[in-house]
């Protein structure tokens, strides 16, 4: 049988996760409209900047006042970014991502006009939250954002 785009699109997500350097999680995307990927990404630093797991191999990047990252892009701004530098129109587009989208990274793909996310793990159970904000921010707002299964 042959695989679905959905499932295909998935598991370039989650091979994408595999070149991340962050010393934390690694977290693969793809943008995909139509049967086509547009764009990937995985979460790190800007490029040209530094390897958190060469420069800071032992307990990652410095963090800010969440406990977060305070030099990463997360994997979905990376595949929104380079995609926006390279023209492409996202309206209408579906972002796979291996992990549930955080609030901010919501509010982005709303913007960006993306319809559909699908994500394999969730954000809150990584961080210890009560709930998955950028999931009920993006179906309340009128994104489908669900797990894939």
């Amino acid at each position: 049988m042959k695989p679905t785009f959905d499932h295909i699109f998935m598991n370039l997500a989650t091979d994408l996760a595999k070149r991340s350097h962050c010393v934390k999680a690694q977290v693969g995307a793809v943008l995909a409209k139509d049967t086509r990927i547009i764009s990937i990404g995985y979460n790190g630093p800007p490029a040209g900047t530094h390897n958190c797991d060469e420069e800071f191999p032992e307990h990652g990047c410095p963090r800010d006042s969440k406990g977060s990252c305070s030099l990463a892009l997360h994997a979905e701004e990376n595949a929104i970014l380079y995609a926006v530098k390279n023209g492409a129109n996202l309206e209408g587009a579906t972002l796979y991502t291996t992990l549930s989208p955080c609030l901010p990274c919501a509010r982005l793909i709303f913007s960006a006009g993306i319809k559909q996310v699908f994500y394999d793990k969730s954000y809150a159970e990584y961080k210890g939250l009560t709930s998955d904000e950028g999931v009920d921010f993006l179906n309340r707002f009128g994104v489908s954002a669900i797990k894939a299964v």
